[in-house]
């Protein structure tokens, strides 16, 4: 039985495709045979990816009545040609160089690969992949130099941890935070000069005070010159990223403004902040057209599982794949957060660690939350309602639960008779 599909015209009629380089970029077009008939010609070029050899390109482009432009995702040497193209209206796709691989056993030059691209493309076997507009682009920029600060700032904290070890410094044994305010006072007395540990120990505040005996005998240890010179500079290193840091935060507030609304409705979610958010709507943007499903906004994150089915047989892929990056690592964060909370999604992680250990409870949380963005972004009205950690144990069959005790019970070796409570 023949049914419909959501196909489009099998051809387009005026296509182009780039294959982009550093230095330059081949371009092909193919359209129609002026002629007439069903042929069609195509035209093979080089240009440079300098700006002013793209906007001679791009009006040739124009000349030739081109409707639609695909170029790879090259490093990020597709940026120059796509926004440029993208600012003279063309609609310009960037598509993933994995779905575009030319069949083996072909030669491959830049020009075969153009004509190869433009080819598939107007056939319509390629998918875009999704860009966001201006606006959701600099606050990615942003967001994401903030996630590589952060980073560095990290591994820099942790160069000087084995600085300490290597002085005989122990102080990361007793103090959780070495960077918190006593760990900071600590730190410059050593760069000071001071070594008497006693003294080093009294530095402690508040709750940490109770910790002045096991401090005493971190302190015990042999801090040089040379120690003192590269706690000095690392230090200095962790004070300007902080300050860079704080000036992104900043910044990124500023650029956030007009998503203010939808920052608020995500920061309601179980272990979602404001930074978080922030980051979440740098990654996939506001506008959930771009993914008709919540399922479709999964699979382009990469936190659903992928399927492969043969002779009948359906083989679950056991991994989600790598998706952006930036995205898995805040819904990791959000979903550690989470677990930590007497919420749904707080439950919902403890029953899955439970059964398939952490790391899946981690990615299926993450998932939830996708699913809940994808539902508040989608329509503006939307607010997050917790449906609270007793959720599953109200829905669950009662009688599926005596039958799940007693089972567990006899496993144990026990004999179980059941009465009515009174």
């Amino acid at each position: 039985m023949l049914e419909e599909t959501q196909d489009e015209q099998e051809i387009i009629a005026r296509v182009a495709a780039l294959d982009i380089g550093k230095a330059e970029l081949v371009c092909c077009v193919r359209v129609p045979d002026p002629k007439g008939g069903s042929r069609r010609v195509q035209e093979v070029t080089t240009y440079s990816t300098m700006t002013r050899s793209l906007q001679v390109m791009a009006d040739r482009l124009m000349d030739l009545g081109v409707t639609r432009i695909v170029m790879e995702a090259t490093s990020d040497y597709w940026k120059p040609p796509f926004y440029l193209l993208e600012a003279h209206g063309f609609d310009v796709w960037l598509v993933n160089a994995r779905d575009v691989k030319n069949l083996p056993g072909r030669p491959k030059t830049d020009r075969l690969d153009a004509v190869w691209l433009c080819k598939v493309a107007e056939r319509q076997m390629l998918r875009p992949s999704f860009i966001p507009p201006v606006p959701i682009r600099r606050l990615r920029d942003l967001t994401r130099y903030r996630i590589a600060l952060v980073s560095d700032r990290n591994r820099e904290k942790n160069r000087v941890e084995k600085l300490l070890e290597d002085a005989q410094i122990k102080l990361s044994v007793v103090v959780s935070d070495m960077f918190g305010v006593s760990g900071r006072e600590m730190l410059a007395a050593l760069i000071g000069g001071e070594s008497n540990p006693q003294v080093l120990a009294q530095m402690a505040r508040t709750r940490m005070r109770t910790k002045i005996p096991q401090l005493q005998e971190a302190f015990v240890g042999h801090f040089t010159d040379h120690h003192r010179f590269l706690l000095t500079k690392m230090l200095a290193r962790i004070d300007a990223l902080s300050a860079d840091i704080a000036d992104l935060d900043t910044k990124i507030e500023d650029q956030i403004v007009p998503f203010a609304d939808a920052v608020a409705r995500l920061d309601e979610i179980p272990g979602v902040g404001a930074t978080a958010a922030a980051v979440i709507i740098a990654e996939v943007g506001v506008d959930m057209t771009r993914f008709p499903t919540p399922a479709h906004l999964s699979s382009w994150a990469r936190f659903a599982p992928g399927v492969k089915e043969s002779a009948g047989r359906k083989k679950g892929t056991g991994s989600t794949g790598h998706g952006d990056r930036y995205l898995a690592r805040i819904l990791g964060e959000a979903a550690v957060g989470a677990s930590k909370t007497d919420t749904f999604l707080g439950e919902r992680y403890r029953r899955i660690a439970r059964r398939r250990g952490k790391k899946k409870a981690v990615v299926a949380v993450g998932r939830s939350i996708l699913v809940i963005v994808w539902y508040l972004l989608s329509d503006p009205e939307t607010r997050y309602h917790d449906l609270g950690s007793g959720y599953y144990d109200s829905r669950i069959n009662p009688e599926r639960k005596k039958h799940n005790h007693i089972r567990q019970l006899e496993a144990l070796g026990y004999k179980v008779t059941l009465q009515p409570a009174a």
